[in-house]
């Protein structure tokens, strides 16, 4: 395991009337190279989770590792350039003169300048799909789109090893969700790390990741490949979960004595799932 938590403990607002158990003894790991979603209802520990891995917050009781070692033993300055975290709405967090300037605002903290500097900037920049015109321009001057791009850009010029992305798509069109996914999933595949996505949108989860851990009241409940993890759906919906929409028409239709694969996760596998039942009815399935 690359990163991980033993027992983490968190409570906010120990020893007042308003105290609350965030945490309690996770155990959490992910591996490096590893595309992993984290899902959960409101309250279940999820950010409380991934600030954590990043040092924003600092264990009740419990240890948080990074490569085998504690990470409040060391620089928390330092983990944050190897675990980067980009925030829900990452676009308020803009706040220099240029593009280029708040790209760059991470990488020059790491002691980075001159050549290598304009090298990570552009870098990012090419990853997000932002073009080059954009870095003269005042970041408040960007769609709303452009702005999240610019946004994540800014912790990817630090080169992470790990790279969590916390409800990244929320508040986004269709297809600027789509389009910041696949920038997501082509990020994963050239750079090699570690990718953790934390979001309410299954249908996301489904097409994206590669495990998923779930969240409830303070612990994980669930782990496994996302087929593993939605097929149990009755598990997930006592928990206030859903499973991906394709998934739970298919169930219906399997429940209703359809001939369909109930474990479909994205509209892909639905069409080849119907085109099947399709040859196997001599082209009719009315």
């Amino acid at each position: 395991m690359y990163l991980s938590t033993e027992n983490l403990t968190h409570t906010y607002g120990a020893g007042t009337p308003f105290e609350r158990r965030a945490l309690d003894g996770v155990n959490f790991s992910v591996e490096l190279g590893e595309m992993r979603g984290i899902i959960g209802h409101t309250g279940s520990g999820k950010s409380t989770l991934i600030q954590h891995l990043n040092g924003l917050l600092k264990p009740g009781s419990g240890r948080v590792l990074l490569d085998g070692k504690d990470v409040w033993e060391g620089s928390i300055r330092e983990l944050r350039f190897k675990v980067g975290l980009v925030f829900q709405y990452p676009e308020y967090q803009l706040f220099e003169e240029t593009v280029a300037a708040d790209i760059a605002f991470g990488p020059k903290n790491m002691g980075l300048q001159g050549a290598e500097l304009e090298t990570r900037v552009d870098e990012a920049l090419a990853f997000v799909g932002l073009d080059e015109s954009v870095k003269t321009k005042s970041p408040f001057d960007l769609s709303g789109g452009q702005k999240r791009r610019a946004a994540i850009a800014g912790v990817i010029a630090m080169r992470p090893q790990v790279l969590i992305l916390d409800e990244p798509t929320a508040g986004l069109d269709p297809r600027g969700r789509d389009a910041l996914l696949e920038r997501i999933k082509s990020y994963h595949r050239e750079r090699g790390g570690t990718v953790i996505l934390v979001t309410h949108s299954m249908d996301e989860l489904a097409k994206t990741v590669d495990s998923v851990t779930v969240m409830s009241k303070a612990n994980i409940l669930l782990e496994g490949t996302p087929r593993e993890v939605f097929g149990q759906a009755d598990v997930l919906e006592r928990h206030g979960l859903t499973v991906p929409g394709v998934t739970a028409v298919f169930r219906r239709l399997a429940a209703m004595g359809v001939d369909v694969d109930p474990s479909v996760l994205t509209v892909d596998e639905g069409v080849k799932s119907l085109l099947v039942l399709k040859n196997s009815q001599g082209g009719d399935i009315s």
